[in-house]
């Protein structure tokens, strides 16, 4: 995500118009074009979060000391524990009323991370709240729940749940989102305290986004959806998502760390697009 941010935002917002002039001359409205851009943009700024939180938490926890820098974080972390052993913990990353630069784009506010246990333990929890946080002037708010849920020791399980999320974009626009879906670790288990190896795989799971207006948008995982912790983008996979006038699959590719992907509508009409 990083620099891709905004231009998440901007690209789905322009690519999904052409949809509305497609040959059956459907019509989608603004709103379900926006709920699109926005619900790509609040997926990508989730997903930055809970890699800060655990970059964070896996860097600094270890430490024992209270105020921390931490490599690839701009801002100052600040933990409140016991001991370097005892739980809980709690993170927070203050990024300044100012903000400041984490690889291109400005974060300003907080963010609060609470360790309830080994994030690698079953059972445990990180929760990520917001406290006056934007990214790059877009305010974000909310709580996401990243609860592991693992049943075989070899194959990590976690949730990754958002509630009360709020986006504000550049324009004021606002749009409510809530969402859960189930994320399995299927390379880098033996190697827990290093994050770059990490493959998960998203298996299911649910992205409900409503505007102002009350028009809801669902991304539903179809296809199970590949992250690496080393890549910025989804790199395979397929979302169902569906709003309004809009109908259709969104294809990720062939699990290549690239930026393109396809969207195909109900109608059979094709996109080839670019994040």
């Amino acid at each position: 995500m990083k620099k891709t941010f905004i231009l998440l935002l901007t690209f789905c917002i322009t690519g999904l118009i052409y949809v509305s002039c497609s040959s059956d001359n459907e019509t989608i409205g603004q709103t379900d074009v926006s709920s699109v851009g926005a619900s790509v943009a609040i997926d990508a700024a989730n997903e930055m979060d809970v890699k800060t939180a655990l970059l964070v938490s896996s860097k600094t926890a270890a430490t024992g000391k209270n105020t921390e820098t931490s490599p690839g974080i701009c801002g100052t972390v600040t933990i409140i524990q016991q001991s370097a052993e005892s739980y809980p913990k709690v993170f927070t990353i203050d990024y300044g009323t100012a903000g400041c630069s984490d690889n291109q784009l400005i974060r300003k506010g907080k963010l609060k991370v609470t360790l309830s246990g080994p994030i690698t333990t079953t059972g445990s929890k990180m929760t990520i709240e917001r406290i006056d946080y934007s990214i790059k002037g877009i305010k974000l708010e909310g709580t996401i729940e990243y609860t592991n849920t693992t049943t075989t020791p070899t194959i990590p399980q976690f949730s990754r749940k958002v509630t009360n999320g709020k986006f504000t974009d550049l324009a004021g626009n606002v749009f409510l989102n809530t969402g859960i879906f189930t994320l399995k670790q299927t390379a880098g288990v033996d190697t827990p305290f290093l994050l770059e190896d990490n493959i998960y795989e998203m298996t299911e799971g649910t992205h409900t986004v409503t505007s102002a207006s009350g028009a809801t948008l669902t991304l539903t995982v179809q296809e199970t959806l590949i992250k690496k912790y080393s890549c910025e983008f989804i790199s395979k996979g397929k979302l169902k998502i569906q709003g309004g006038l809009l109908n259709g699959i969104v294809d990720y590719g062939n699990n290549d760390c690239d930026s393109k992907y396809t969207y195909t509508h109900e109608n059979g009409a094709i996109f080839n697009l670019l994040m």
